[in-house]
């Protein structure tokens, strides 16, 4: 016999619970467990349960949209599967081509996130009507909004001056009827804006809940795998910018691509944080205009501050964003502390910075224990890799001593604990782009120092270093 019994379910993880809890006991958010009525659930007594017995869930109810439910897979060995290259679609943003690896790949799904405001629609506008428009595609685009009316959409494609005679649009929420419609108009890629207004008959709760997310995005995932429909996701982000909805979203999709810098800022740049297609972390950058969002030919020179003369506090690192090297100014202020002494850092990992910091004092002689350390990346990009260590502390070293480094410096490698100066990958690459910019001197680690007689290195001074003590003094006898 089975009886309906109601369940919580979190709105956060989407993990689900037999009863009220105050906090979810699997992600820790507070509030955040919503009632899912009417879910059947199995009343058996625990000693003759079958091992494999398991309560129905959400997933089991919701019925296969449409006619292309799929068929069952016959099992065989994995040499006999047919591999034939992925074919990309160009979306007419080279930018963005970047960040997906090269292209849109057919029946792919793109989970896109960012704060309100960001461009998430303006971006996915501009490549709609571009890639409705390429010969190759013969007009096949369909924008399907779930947020704004089509007059609203219609307003941005005018007041962006966009060729949007051939871009096919459609305002629907429901995703048995967006896949219906995705089946009569057969479209090479299609927009569903946003994946939080979309909701299925075959769940019983309202659009935005981790049920609704979850069974409607895989549905339309559904639809892309078995018609080779290319599909983005909008989805929007919660107050600590990570997607809302059920974690599992992202497992289900291929590629998720996040906005970062401030929505009042010039410039926007697109990461790829998952991406079965392409490199992860790459980074699209580009630069937000009256006519939307154009790309920037080149990224390096917008991080790099112009001074008249060298400050103190100030120092360029040759990063590397996914498969390019980009150069970006790291500035720091050390000040005397007026009390507890702070530690902040904007575009870096905060705690890297009080690691870094204590590494400086043992190794560098240098200490901050009664000083307040801030360090910022300009331009609002986000460094996730190590090999900003040394620039970090060398920044820190000249706000400390007041004295400036000079400015045809760059500067890359990672900090060890013990004080060594370790390699970081494409030292060469990065080498090379710090001479493409006018730099003539460059501390990296030893072990990405190119050869002496390197014909292509001889237009810069390259100081090779093993400890950061070495290096510290090495950048203040330049």
């Amino acid at each position: 016999m089975a009886k309906n019994k109601s369940s919580y379910v979190c709105q956060n993880c989407g993990a689900h619970f037999g009863k009220w809890a105050g906090q979810c006991t699997d992600c820790g958010e507070w509030n955040s467990l919503v009632e899912a009525p009417n879910v059947s659930m199995p009343h058996h007594n625990k000693s003759t349960a079958k091992p494999n017995a398991s309560r129905s869930t959400s997933r089991s109810t919701a019925a296969p949209a449409g006619n292309y439910s799929g068929t069952h897979s016959a099992v065989m060995p994995l040499n006999a599967v047919s591999v034939t290259l992925d074919t990309r679609l160009p979306t007419g943003i080279s930018e963005f081509d970047r960040v997906l690896g090269g292209g849109l790949v057919a029946g792919s799904v793109v989970l896109i996130g960012g704060d309100p405001g960001i461009g998430k629609s303006t971006i996915l506008l501009q490549t709609a009507t571009n890639m409705a428009r390429a010969d190759s595609l013969a007009g096949s685009a369909l924008y399907v909004t779930g947020e704004e009316s089509l007059a609203q959409v219609a307003m941005r494609a005018k007041r962006l001056d966009l060729p949007a005679d051939r871009l096919r649009v459609l305002a629907e929420t429901n995703v048995e009827t967006i896949c219906a419609a995705l089946t009569q108009e057969q479209p090479a890629i299609a927009i569903i804006d946003s994946i939080q207004t979309i909701y299925t008959d075959a769940i019983n709760s309202a659009p935005g809940g981790v049920s609704q997310i979850r069974e409607s995005a895989a549905i339309l995932t559904r639809y892309a795998k078995q018609t080779g429909t290319a599909l983005f996701l909008v989805g929007h982000v919660t107050k600590e910018g990570t997607l809302a909805g059920p974690r599992v979203l992202e497992h289900m999709v291929d590629t998720v691509l996040y906005f970062e810098g401030q929505s009042d800022s010039r410039f926007r740049m697109i990461r790829a944080v998952k991406n079965r297609f392409g490199a992860v972390n790459e980074l699209g950058i580009f630069g937000m205009t009256d006519m939307g969002l154009k790309e920037v030919a080149n990224p390096s020179a917008i991080f790099l501050s112009r001074y008249d003369k060298p400050v103190a506090g100030s120092v360029v690192m040759v990063s590397r964003e996914g498969t390019r090297p980009l150069l970006v100014e790291v500035q720091a202020l050390v000040d005397d502390s007026q009390g507890q002494p702070r530690r902040m850092a904007l575009g870096l990992d905060f705690q890297r910075l009080s690691m870094l910091l204590a590494v400086m004092h043992r190794h560098g002689g240098i200490h901050t224990s009664g000083q307040d350390v801030y360090v910022n990346v300009v331009g609002g990009v986000k460094v996730i890799e190590t090999g900003s260590d040394l620039a970090v502390l060398l920044a820190c070293a000249s706000s400390i001593k007041e004295k400036p480094l000079p400015s045809s410096l760059a500067v890359f490698g990672e900090v060890g604990l013990s004080g060594e100066i370790r390699p970081v990958p494409n030292g060469q690459e990065r080498l090379k782009e710090a001479m493409k910019h006018g730099f003539k001197h460059a501390i990296i680690p030893k072990a990405n120092a190119p050869a002496k007689d390197a014909p292509q290195f001889k237009g810069i001074n390259v100081i090779a270093v093993e400890r950061l003590d070495d290096a510290i003094e090495s950048a203040f006898e330049l």
